[in-house]
């Protein structure tokens, strides 16, 4: 058996207006998802334990069949993983963004992704932040686009922290960190608007009319989890195919592969077509590929209500229709598709709700064909619902059809 999961992240969403009152998933044309929810099993799973804040780290630590409540520390360590950055059980790791204030003593969050700067340019700030800021204890290390860490040796501040995609257009002074040692950590954010004041990547973006990396913003630190392999767990050997270093991340301790995909951007410029082919070519030697797409997410978190349309209906024709006409040849399979949280595009961040999924098997008896297309309305309809959410892995690689009766009754 081979198993595919395919993840639009962010990709539920609430009503829209301006879509005639149906959400991105009833407006778009994604006749592939409509297609495993008609042909297979339609459903809700709830990915956010509750008192966990609904981010992508909680949520897809459940879809990989992980107890959020039970491993999770913070997304930092899990990037951290992904750059192979070695973690002493005493460290502690935090999701550094690079991101554009405004002016005055209170800025607004202008653009959390600091007008979704390259790489190559983040990567000659970050150096440059670690060369004027770092220390013995404190490491800063590049990542993609505006996504980068740093690392606090011999532990560090207990703070709350903000991430900073939940404040875009507001004011910061309120959700900068509190806790123990928060002045130090506010003093590291402080610091490097001084650096990036008159960095010559700024000056250059500000002369072409770009956003400023004008701040670090720090965030979802960590300590090194601890997570079962799942070739223990499930006696699976497989692939992650993601351009994000927090998927990459939880693919490491969840002992899968990293598999890179050329022109892998994280945002709706992507590489569809790319990582479902990586996917089908991971399956002819392995039993397991999870492909990740950050462009639904990325289009909620902007308010982009036709760039979402347009990022589900990419993923839909070149993931998901390129994975459905490609698996059937490599023997029996099974395909999950889902969202990991909703993202709406009118909140601009991510909501504690549940989210559609849906299953496609080759098995026929499998299949309970709810005669429903992908959306929320129609999985909310069907009568199953996974909660926790971590269980749907297990079922979805066991029994499937006598996990879902469990959930039906």
């Amino acid at each position: 058996m081979k198993y595919a999961v395919l993840l639009g992240d962010g990709m539920a969403d609430w009503a829209v207006e301006s879509l005639g009152g149906k959400t991105p998933l009833e407006y778009a044309k994604i006749p592939n998802m409509d297609r495993i929810a008609r042909e297979g099993t339609l459903g809700l799973i709830d990915t956010v334990p509750k008192g966990l804040k609904p981010g992508s780290d909680v949520a897809i630590l459940s879809v990989l069949g992980y107890d959020p409540e039970a491993c999770y520390t913070g997304r930092g360590p899990l990037e951290a993983a992904s750059m192979g950055v070695h973690l002493d059980p005493e460290d502690l790791a935090f999701r550094c963004n690079l991101v554009t204030l405004g002016d005055g003593p209170d800025p607004v969050m202008a653009d959390f992704t600091a007008g979704h700067i390259p790489t190559d340019e983040a990567r000659q700030i970050v150096l440059g932040l670690d060369r004027a800021i770092g220390s013995g204890r404190l490491k800063f290390y590049p990542g993609v686009g505006y996504r980068h860490l740093l690392v606090w040796k011999g532990g560090g501040p207990v703070v709350e922290t903000t991430p900073p995609h939940d404040i875009t257009g507001q004011a910061t002074a309120q959700y900068l960190p509190k806790g123990k040692g928060a002045d130090e950590v506010l003093d590291l954010m402080l610091k490097s608007r001084e650096v990036l004041r008159d960095h010559p990547v700024n000056r250059s973006r500000g002369e072409k009319g770009k956003k400023q990396a004008t701040s670090i913003w720090l965030w979802g630190q960590g300590a090194k989890p601890a997570m079962e392999p799942l070739s223990e767990k499930f006696g699976l050997r497989g692939g992650m195919i993601s351009a994000v270093d927090l998927l990459n991340g939880l693919g490491v301790y969840a002992g899968l592969e990293v598999l890179k995909v050329e022109g892998a951007t994280g945002y709706i410029d992507t590489n569809y077509v790319g990582k479902a082919e990586k996917a089908l070519e991971a399956l002819r030697e392995k039993d397991f590929a999870f492909v990740h797409v950050e462009a639904p997410d990325e289009m909620g978190h902007e308010g982009n209500t036709e760039g979402k349309v347009k990022a589900l209906e990419d993923f839909d024709e070149k993931v998901v229709g390129t994975i459905l006409r490609g698996i059937g040849r490599l023997g029996d399979f099974r395909v999950l598709v889902l969202s990991d949280h909703p993202t709406p595009v009118a909140k601009k961040t991510h909501v504690s709700e549940a989210s559609p999924f849906a299953v496609l098997s080759s098995v026929p008896a499998d299949n309970l064909k709810n005669g429903k297309a992908y959306s929320e309305p129609a999985a909310r309809e069907s009568g199953i619902f996974v909660s926790p959410g971590y269980r749907l892995m297990e079922g979805f690689i066991r029994d499937w059809r006598r996990f879902i009766e469990d959930r039906r009754r």
